[in-house]
């Protein structure tokens, strides 16, 4: 969700509504104990760090500035860069997955029909289990119906809304 938002059809995506519900859901994260890991492209800019984008995109004002504030990360939450779609490609995250004990995902971010496509199904053929918060997700318009209907039609991930997500990640939905 950190970004600069200057790629083509970014604001149609609706990102600060994605990450108003994905701050609401972090908070019931962290309530219940639950990690939380931020997965996010480094845009090719190779010598920064996480917080370094964190401040590009602050410093882009507009969008992208509201949902840095809204998300930058906490001291408790968990920061995997990333070099393309899938939070599993060229990450540390697998590693990180299993030195938590996490067998479970829920996937919120942006972009739907990209992204969060590439991870949920490589964290599917991981033999996760997934789900994808389908209001806290961002994601061209057009192809908003198509990406949702491939996670749910081929079961790599379950579609829950984030008021519903603590249900399933305690194994009740």
């Amino acid at each position: 969700m950190i970004s600069l938002l200057d790629f083509p059809g970014a604001a149609r995506m609706a990102p600060v509504d994605a990450a108003r519900r994905i701050h609401a859901l972090r908070r019931r994260c962290h309530a219940h104990g639950w990690p939380v890991v931020f997965a996010n492209d480094n845009f090719a800019r190779w010598h920064s760090d996480f917080h370094g984008l964190v401040a590009m995109a602050a410093a882009a004002g507009g969008a992208a500035a509201q949902i840095a504030q809204l998300l930058a990360p906490l001291p408790q939450d968990y920061l995997v860069l990333k070099p393309k779609h899938s939070a599993f490609l060229s990450t540390p995250l697998a590693v990180l997955l299993a030195k938590l004990g996490v067998r479970r995902l829920l996937l919120a971010g942006m972009a739907l029909e990209s992204c969060i496509l590439a991870t949920a199904m490589d964290a599917n053929a991981r033999e996760f289990e997934v789900a994808v918060a389908k209001d806290a997700v961002a994601g061209l318009p057009e192809l908003r119906a198509s990406a949702l209907k491939v996670l749910a039609g081929s079961k790599a991930a379950r579609l829950v809304t984030s008021r519903g997500a603590s249900a399933w990640a305690n194994g009740r939905g």
